[in-house]
C-alpha cells in the first residue's frame, strides 16, 4: 500500500527507532500520530513533523483506546501501526548475592514488550478491519512490530528481553494468518545494535567495541536504516508474516 496520504500510529515515537520511523513516514506523506509514555518527547517529534503527540502507556487498555480514538479524530482512521515502543534490561537469574532475580522485573519487560505490543495491534486491527479496502486484493492496512536479534541469540541476563522479543517473532506468522481475512499484513523487524540516544550515552570506546562485533559494515546501525525498512514493509504488498533481521550479519556472543 502507499504510505501517503494515510494515517499512521507510531508507538515509542518520541525517541530512537520510533522517532526515526515517525519522521520517515511523515516525510513520505503520512499523517503521523506519535504515541509515547514520555509525552514531552512525543510533543517534540510531533511538532517537527506536523504530527499529533499522544501520551500512551501501551500496556493500559484505556490509554491505548483513548490514543487510537484521538488519532482517528485528528487524522482519520489509521492504516499503519508501527509498534516500536519497548524496554530493555538485563538481570541474571541468580544475582551476585545468591538470590533469585525479582519476578517483577521479568514481568515488567514481558508486559511492555510483548503484552503491550499485542494490546496495540488488537485494538488497531479491530478498527482497520472495517475500513474500505485500498485495492482489488482487499488490503486494508499494515502492522509492523519490533523484535530484536536477542530473540534468536540473547545474551547472559537477557532472559526477559529475549523472551519478550521471541514472543513477537513467534506471534508473527499466526497474526498474519489470523488477520489475512481482513486484508491486514503483519511484518516483524528484528534490529541489531543501533545508534539510539540511549546507546550514544555510552563511552566512545564501548560503542566502538560493540561495532567491532558486527561483520559488515563495522558500525552501529543508523535509525534511518530501520525506518527505511519499516516504510518498505508498508509499501511492499507481498511482504507478510515475515521476520526480518537488520543487523549487519551480527550474531551475539553469550556475553
Amino acid at each position: 500500500m502507499n504510505i501517503a496520504p494515510h494515517a499512521a500510529l507510531v508507538t515509542g515515537g518520541g525517541s530512537g527507532l520510533g522517532e526515526a520511523v515517525a519522521r520517515e513516514l511523515a516525510r513520505r506523506g503520512a499523517r503521523v500520530a506519535v504515541l509515547d509514555v514520555q509525552f514531552e518527547a512525543a510533543q517534540r517529534v510531533a511538532a517537527d513533523i506536523g504530527g499529533l503527540a499522544l501520551r500512551c502507556d501501551i500496556t493500559q487498555e484505556d490509554q491505548a483506546e483513548a490514543a487510537l480514538e484521538a488519532a482517528a479524530a485528528a487524522h482519520g482512521p489509521a492504516r499503519m501501526l508501527m509498534n516500536i515502543a519497548g524496554v530493555g534490561g538485563a538481570k541474571r537469574v541468580i544475582g551476585k548475592d545468591g538470590r533469585p532475580a525479582p519476578l517483577a522485573d521479568f514481568r515488567r519487560v514481558v508486559e511492555i514488550n510483548l503484552v503491550g505490543t499485542y494490546n496495540m495491534l488488537r485494538l488497531f486491527a479491530a478498527r482497520a478491519a472495517v475500513l474500505e479496502p485500498l485495492d482489488a486484493h482487499g488490503e486494508r492496512g499494515v502492522i509492523v512490530n519490533t523484535a530484536s536479534v536477542a530473540a534468536f541469540d540473547g545474551q547472559v541476563g537477557q532472559e526477559a528481553y529475549a523472551a519478550s522479543k521471541g514472543g513477537l517473532v513467534s506471534m508473527t506468522l499466526p497474526l498474519a494468518r489470523d488477520l489475512a481475512q481482513w486484508g491486514l499484513r503483519v511484518v516483524t523487524l528484528a534490529p541489531g545494535i543501533f545508534r539510539t540516544p540511549l546507546l550514544a550515552e555510552l563511552p566512545e570506546e564501548v560503542q566502538k567495541s560493540l561495532a567491532s562485533a558486527i561483520p559488515f559494515p563495522k558500525r552501529l546501525g543508523d535509525p534511518a536504516e530501520f525506518a527505511a525498512l519499516a516504510a518498505h514493509a508498508v509499501e511492499n504488498g507481498h511482504l507478510n508474516g515475515e521476520v526480518i533481521r537488520l543487523d549487519g550479519a551480527l550474531r551475539m556472543a553469550p556475553r
